[in-house]
């Protein structure tokens, strides 16, 4: 599908309208920046590269012949950076969020990257707030990208979507069941959308999709997979190239990606399917407007998590559902210049009920990792959060009643690991026996498109 630009999302009010007016420069400077940290991707690569190569060309003659095969290898890296660098080349042909002007400044004068990351992604550095906007803090972002685009559409990312999605597309086939609705009559909104492999997955069983994402670096990578790649496995990436430490074989630093996996373009979903972008709490402001809501690892990005919350329960219709996975990293923890609360678990229970959700199911102990190396000597997982959140419906508001919730905030049910190794991670479905017939909302095209909101 053509989408050659991108419209300002169609709940954009008039005084959000004005804003994005008023600071139209100050975006097109940050999508600049974010176009520049992709184009300077693989001189600033190099440049760790080539620290390594000149260590290496200083040692003795001796050691410099036990470690001929490590020099190969440091060759074998960059050429991994240079094809890295021509797909991320294909990925910037569309033009289609940032300016045509060709980046600017010199790569030789990026810094270290910072130690401290967070989710794997690179998102929160444990630096000053007010220097994230640095070159080589994006250009950090711009090489998690890559292992993102493993995560969400390669064939190596299929267990990291086993484990982080199918839970969540498991709950809502069972409380959505086809044979009692339209699926296309359900709306679904997937706030943190990233790569957009989630909620694709969800518009290819027939409901009514939408993603929203507010990072440039996931609209601009899902745009080129979503609308520009035109067959499967078409590109190679080598995500891990950047990870020179725990590795058992020189291969797997450079192990190869392909991807998509899947061609959207060739496999459209049955359902209709769009990514807005845009600030969640600014763009989603309309009461029951939704029938669900699907959270993955995305909760934790707020510096208040009741904002979440609340909008959460807002935009659901009466009867609709919020199904969330994921840890509680909170972005903003221990960011300088970023307030922040971290409530516990236990905690946000309180918080969900005080809001009016009734909890329907909730899991602790589901096992997800977040974009790792499979062969890594070191492997990261979370033991992440699994709940579904019920906005009660009219019938229930009427009589000023609510049903208790299925398990009150002081009950935390953590999986058993034998049953997580037979694949029993899912909670258990059919749990809701008084699902409400919900009201269908508008049916959208069944089109694929990419619309935008000034972050």
């Amino acid at each position: 599908m053509d989408c050659a630009t991108f419209p300002m999302h169609p709940k954009m009010d008039e005084q959000l309208a004005r804003t994005f007016v008023i600071n139209e420069e100050e975006e097109e400077r940050h999508i600049q920046k974010v176009q520049n940290a992709f184009l300077y991707y693989g001189p600033y690569a190099c440049q760790r590269l080539k620290r390594s190569m000149d260590y290496l060309n200083s040692l003795s003659g001796e050691d410099q012949v036990m470690l001929t095969k490590y020099r190969g290898h440091l060759q074998c890296v960059r050429t991994c950076i240079d094809r890295n660098q021509a797909v991320i080349r294909e990925i910037l042909r569309g033009r289609v969020l940032y300016p045509t002007d060709e980046a600017t400044g010199d790569p030789s004068e990026f810094d270290e990257p910072p130690p401290n990351v967070r989710h794997g992604d690179m998102d929160q550095i444990d630096i000053p707030f007010d220097e994230a906007d640095v070159e080589p803090l994006k250009i950090l972002k711009a090489q998690s990208t890559l292992k993102l685009i493993a995560r969400d559409w390669s064939t190596e990312g299929a267990l990291e979507r086993e484990q982080s999605y199918k839970p969540i597309i498991d709950s809502i086939v069972a409380y959505f069941k086809h044979s009692d609705i339209e699926l296309k009559e359900i709306k679904i909104l997937v706030p943190g959308a990233g790569l957009g492999r989630l909620t694709y997955e969800l518009a290819c069983l027939g409901y009514s999709c939408e993603g929203n994402e507010f990072s440039y670096f996931m609209l601009i990578a899902s745009n080129f997979v979503l609308n520009l790649c035109d067959y499967e496995n078409k590109y190679v990436l080598y995500p891990w190239v950047h990870q020179y430490v725990n590795n058992l074989r020189r291969e797997d630093q450079v192990a190869a990606v392909r991807f998509p996996d899947v061609c959207p373009l060739k496999n459209p979903p049955k359902g209709h399917f769009e990514i807005a972008a845009g600030d969640f709490l600014e763009v989603y402001k309309t009461p029951n407007a939704y029938n669900c809501v699907a959270t993955c690892f995305f909760i934790d990005c707020a510096n208040n998590v009741i904002d979440f919350i609340r909008t959460i329960y807002k935009i659901l219709v009466p009867g609709g559902i919020w199904v969330n996975l994921g840890p509680l990293l909170y972005h903003f923890s221990d960011v300088s210049g970023q307030n922040s609360i971290e409530p516990a678990f236990e905690d946000l229970c309180i918080i969900m009920e005080s809001v009016g959700f009734v909890i329907e199911k909730s899991r602790t102990g589901i096992r997800t990792k977040y974009a790792q190396n499979p062969s890594s000597m070191k492997q990261s997982e979370y033991q992440s959060l699994f709940w579904v959140c019920r906005k009660p419906d009219l019938f229930e508001e009427q009589r000023g009643k609510r049903k208790a919730s299925r398990e009150p905030h002081d009950l935390i049910v953590r999986e058993d690991s034998e049953a997580e190794e037979e694949g029993e991670q899912q909670p258990e479905r059919n749990e809701t026996e008084e699902k409400q017939q919900l009201k269908p909302l508008a049916t959208a095209n069944c089109e694929t498109e990419i619309k935008a909101q000034p972050s």
